[in-house]
C-alpha cells in the first residue's frame, strides 16, 4: 500500500502528499531507501540519527535534514 494518496489534482502536484502521521505504514520500519538517505543527509549535516525512528519519523527528519543541507530544494 502506498503512503500518497491517488488523487489526480493536475493543478497542485503537492495535493497527492499525505502528512506522516497519516500513513497507514507510518509505525513501521524505515525502508533501506530512507535509512540509506537519512545518513547520508545526517553526515552532511554533522548530526546522528537514532536506531529507533518509525518510518513516519524518518520521513520528518529527512525533511529537516534536507532544510538543514540545503538538499531537496
Amino acid at each position: 500500500m502506498a503512503d500518497r494518496n491517488s488523487s489526480t489534482d493536475g493543478a497542485n502536484p503537492q495535493a497527492a502528499i499525505k502528512d506522516p502521521d497519516e500513513w497507514v505504514t507510518g509505525e513501521e520500519p524505515p525502508t533501506a531507501a530512507q535509512q540509506s538517505y537519512l545518513h547520508t543527509l545526517a553526515r552532511e549535516a554533522g548530526t546522528e540519527v537514532p536506531d529507533d525512528l518509525t518510518k513516519a519519523e524518518a520521513s520528518r527528519r529527512i525533511d529537516e535534514l534536507q532544510e538543514e543541507t540545503g538538499r531537496g530544494q
